[in-house]
């Protein structure tokens, strides 16, 4: 059961920007919790039970963020960002009491953004979803909201996460995974190092892992048949970005 601290949370100074957050968990008084704690913060909620109603509301409309719990009664929750991450590149948060590093792992190679730990403060919760929002809303000097990557036959936009195959097919890339990818796409055939690509969005305190975790999906999601690898690893040094990109 998650421990209720009695302190209320102290929201901060000045004018407070609203958004909007999903949680789906089937347990009341952890999304009430969260619930009553993000309010003062300027974060709308709405709260599901089922993952089916949560898919069904972000068809509709695609919130600022989303908190997921894996231990849903219609549909585990790592099949749920799955469905997520193939419309949608919004900021995921998991809330799990499966602590074990490999669980971490899987989270993260399928798209969430970050995971804590259930019992858990709620303020850390509404921690980590600011950091994550400040990610994704950090603008890129000289970049405008139309500009693309463009790589042999592929295309990605940094502004809505999408990554487009040669044939055409979109799929959508988490806010670590978006600007890890940019950050190799800026500095092509270049190695950069772990701790640069750390600062451009793959840090997770959590998980040390984190980066060479992003990195993979990342590389699997790249990966064609009789082709060579588009990110290479340079033990030692870092990754590199192995072919010339376009911006337009």
């Amino acid at each position: 059961m998650t421990r209720i601290d009695p302190s209320p949370p102290v929201p901060p100074p000045g004018q407070i920007a609203r958004t909007m957050t999903y949680i789906v968990d089937d347990e009341p008084d952890i999304c009430a919790l969260l619930v009553d704690t993000m309010a003062p913060f300027g974060m709308d909620t709405r709260a599901f039970s089922r993952a089916g109603d949560m898919l069904s509301a972000l068809r509709q409309k695609v919130p600022d963020a989303c908190i997921i719990d894996l231990g849903l009664p219609d549909m585990e929750g790592m099949n749920l960002i799955n469905e997520i991450r193939k419309i949608s590149s919004v900021p995921i948060i998991v809330l799990s009491a499966r602590s074990h590093a490999s669980d971490r792992v899987m989270g993260l190679e399928l798209g969430a953004d970050d995971y804590v730990v259930k019992p858990f403060d709620p303020r850390e919760v509404v921690a980590r979803i600011r950091t994550v929002l400040r990610r994704t809303g950090e603008p890129v000097a000289a970049k405008s909201a139309s500009e693309k990557a463009h790589f042999v036959g592929w295309s990605f936009c940094p502004q809505s996460h999408c990554l487009t195959e040669p044939q055409g097919e979109e799929m959508f890339l988490s806010t670590g995974e978006a600007h890890l990818l940019e950050a190799l796409l800026r500095a092509p055939k270049r190695v950069l190092t772990r701790d640069y690509l750390l600062e451009h969005g793959g840090r997770d305190d959590s998980l040390d892992r984190s980066i060479d975790v992003r990195i993979s999906r990342i590389r699997k999601k790249l990966s064609r048949p009789d082709h060579p690898e588009i990110i290479r690893t340079v033990y030692g040094a870092g990754y590199m970005f192995t072919v010339g990109v376009d911006w337009a």
